[in-house]
């Protein structure tokens, strides 16, 4: 028992209510745990990976798992972190997504032991008289308790009254599926909560609730995210996640093993130890790129992505298979610093210059500190940008 609750537990940030959880466990029955996604982006990266981690432990556990893709609530919208409405997606683009994500979630999850749902299936059958009922059992001052909404309302910032619709949905989805357990990110707290509170107005016994951390990216400070350009997608190439993942830091490599490896928490505990006694952190980081790349494409690529790398950082060996691209300019030079931009190999030009100044721009294998360098016409070149960008650039 205990042990089962410690892997439940492993890298999650809050069980509520741990006693009544036990309580479910000792019941010798299969729990039915749900989790919802809004399949609003279908390109998954690792950090949205953490969720579905948990689940598969707890499928591995014997639990039956409910994947909720919320194609109904996705027609709706949700308020998103930044405080923005999120537009409302179409039936047509709510399927492709959905057909997406299964097709990467199955990498991870058993899709014999997975029981993929939509809320569709039960929300569309509700009538107006039920959705003004379900909008009876709360209060518009218990809707602005949820953060998000709280602060657009304080700034005179406009919500939608469908908005508070989409917890209450999240919500009455717990109902339908009769969910034991839920599990969302530290983010979805209120909706969550929601589940429960519905569960009990409609005679059911209250679900639990997992939450789990927002993971961090590349840079060990912000969310995991693509905007940010610090993310890892799970549908990159195996040189790509391999490379990324050896960026990381020592320190990060810790939680990232923590919330992202299938290793027991033992095994992580013992090379944890073996780095504190001088084995170089490095071993560690290639194994578990060599994990994660295993579990997207297959052991065979984790093999060439590992001898790639160590071909590129070890012998600094420029890759075999530099993609081409030709720029065209207007006039005789262009400065350096656009270049690398209208490459994308950096997203601006200050990006470009932060990057000369850390000494992190090669051209033609030669590191580059002039930031006022301007490329002539009829040049052909190859760029680096960091370890894992590069580019052979024709100008013309």
């Amino acid at each position: 028992m205990k042990s089962k609750l410690d892997i439940i537990k492993r890298g999650s940030t809050e069980i509520l209510l741990e006693s009544e959880l036990e309580k479910k466990l000792v019941q010798g029955r299969p729990l039915r745990i749900k989790a919802g996604f809004d399949p609003t982006a279908p390109d998954l990266h690792l950090g949205h990976t953490v969720l579905i981690n948990k689940l598969k432990q707890l499928q591995d556990l014997g639990h039956h798992i409910l994947f909720l893709i919320g194609d109904f609530t996705g027609m709706i919208g949700d308020p998103t972190g930044k405080n923005a409405t999120r537009p409302p997606l179409t039936r047509e683009q709510v399927s492709q997504n959905a057909q997406s994500y299964t097709a990467q979630v199955f990498k991870i999850l058993n899709p014999e032991k997975t029981e993929v749902v939509f809320n569709s299936s039960w929300m569309d059958s509700l009538n107006a008289v039920d959705m003004i009922k379900l909008a009876a059992t709360h209060t518009v001052a218990r809707m602005l308790e949820r953060d998000d909404f709280d602060k657009r309302y304080r700034n005179n910032q406009s919500i939608a009254i469908h908005e508070f619709l989409y917890p209450l949905v999240q919500g009455y989805d717990s109902v339908a599926l009769k969910a034991d357990l839920e599990l969302g990110g530290t983010d979805q707290k209120f909706n969550l909560l929601m589940g429960r509170e519905l569960q009990k107005h409609f005679g059911q016994a209250p679900q639990c609730i997992l939450t789990m951390p927002l993971l961090e990216g590349l840079d060990g400070v912000n969310k995991m995210s693509k905007s940010l350009n610090n993310y890892v997608g799970i549908t990159e190439s195996p040189k790509e996640i391999f490379g990324k993942i050896m960026s990381i830091s020592d320190q990060l490599m810790w939680r990232y093993l923590e919330l992202l490896s299938f290793e027991s928490m033992n095994t992580i505990s013992l090379w944890r130890k073996e780095v504190e006694q001088g084995r170089n952190p490095r071993d560690i980081k290639v194994l578990f790129a060599q994990e994660i790349v295993t579990r997207f494409h297959g052991r065979k690529d984790a093999e060439e992505a590992l001898g790639d790398f160590e071909t590129r950082f070890k012998h600094g060996a420029l890759p075999d298979n530099i993609a081409e691209q030709t720029i065209s300019i207007q006039d005789k030079e262009i400065p350096l610093v656009q270049l690398l931009k209208l490459t994308g190999l950096t997203t601006s030009t200050s990006e470009s210059l932060r990057m000369i100044d850390q000494g992190a721009v090669k051209l033609n294998e030669q590191k580059v500190t002039d930031k006022s360098l301007k490329l002539a016409q009829g040049e052909t070149v190859v760029l680096q940008v960091g370890k894992r960008k590069f580019a052979r650039v024709v100008i013309q």
